[in-house]
């Protein structure tokens, strides 16, 4: 069995560019205001998830491990 990961979009970071959907179509969509959500916040972990949130242009994405909390993206410095 594979790692599962929590993911999360800062909301007041995100400017819409929709890079996430475009990424992982299957793992984020825009509300009506243009704002980014996970379509599942806890999921297996996947390239594409991860691509994601490395694209997003204002790095508004955050994943970590599911029950760890231990940081996945944006890595610790």
């Amino acid at each position: 069995m594979g790692d599962r990961w929590h993911v999360e979009v800062d909301r007041s970071l995100c400017i819409g560019s929709a890079q996430c959907v475009h990424t992982a179509p299957d793992g984020f969509h825009l509300d009506t205001a243009r704002q980014s959500h996970p379509t599942a916040p806890e999921t297996d972990a996947h390239e594409r998830i991860l691509a994601a949130a490395e694209n997003c242009p204002v790095e508004a994405i955050m994943i970590t491990l599911l029950g760890s909390g231990e940081p996945v993206f944006p890595p610790e410095e």
